[in-house]
């Protein structure tokens, strides 16, 4: 969602008409002018990151104008965000939707713009992985604190809590991710799963229940972010073992309202009814 692109409640009626289940919303707080690391998705990074809407105040509008509609971040850079300020935006977009947010998270790519928030880039996960349990701490406890590497505060009075605590989905394919799911979320969401890689992935979401099991999780959602649009795909996608697939509107077509609602026409098109 960009400031110059569809309205996000119009994004979120329909989505919501259409049937679809959800809508997650990307973040970065700003891109470096000057930058080095390379963008994962290809040669050129978009200019539609650079001119983002703030997700928890767009995912709030959309929330006042949707009853069903699961709103959620894909993903929140969590390390851009004070915890104990970024648990009272979650749980306010919770408490207003009445539980329909979910709490997409990484770490990020851009070392640039890490630094630009004094996060070492070295450190990042690990930076994460004890702000997730922070901001835990702050939904969970009338009078919560914490003392870690990277948060520390006494204990504090912090409310709204949210409707429910919102499940966290963990984004990312590198290695450790899987332990990483299992230690602080609850659920996987792996990025731009080809088609030619699915035969691997399928292998590490067989694994990744393995795991589930042993360490006596239950069954863990798969949701794959940046999905192939396809009837085809979508069943390769569920032989692989993947729960949800969430699909990315074409830049161009976001921009505007027409091209956006006839993107979602086409993309409901190959759901079955």
């Amino acid at each position: 969602m960009t400031d110059d692109g569809v309205d996000p409640r119009t994004l979120a009626r329909a989505a919501e008409q259409r049937g679809f289940h959800s809508v997650f919303l990307t973040e970065h707080t700003h891109i470096p002018a000057s930058r080095t690391t390379p963008w994962p998705g290809g040669d050129v990074l978009p200019g539609a990151y650079s001119r983002l809407l703030d997700p928890f105040s767009a995912l709030t509008a959309m929330a006042t104008v949707t009853e069903e509609l699961v709103l959620g971040t894909g993903v929140c850079l969590v390390n851009q965000h004070h915890p104990i300020t970024l648990a009272k935006q979650v749980a306010t977009v919770d408490l207003l939707s009445d539980g329909r947010f979910e709490f997409g998270v990484g770490a990020g790519w851009n070392r640039e713009e890490m630094v630009n928030h004094d996060v070492d880039p070295a450190r990042r996960t690990a930076a994460m992985l004890e702000r997730i349990d922070a901001v835990r701490t702050i939904w969970t406890r009338d009078e919560p604190e914490y003392h870690g590497e990277f948060v520390d505060f006494d204990p504090i009075w912090s409310w709204p809590k949210p409707a429910r605590s919102p499940a966290v989905l963990l984004g990312g394919s590198g290695r450790g991710v899987l332990e990483r799911v299992l230690s602080h979320g609850d659920g996987w969401m792996p990025t731009r799963v080809r088609l030619s890689e699915i035969d691997a992935f399928s292998t590490r979401v067989a694994e990744f229940r393995r795991m589930c099991a042993t360490r006596g999780r239950g069954h863990l959602p798969v949701i794959v972010f940046d999905a192939v649009a396809g009837r085809e795909a979508l069943a390769m996608y569920s032989e692989a073992g993947v729960d949800r697939v969430l699909f990315s509107l074409t830049a161009d077509n976001a921009a505007t309202e027409r091209g956006c609602l006839e993107e979602l026409d086409a993309l409901a098109s190959i759901l079955d009814r």
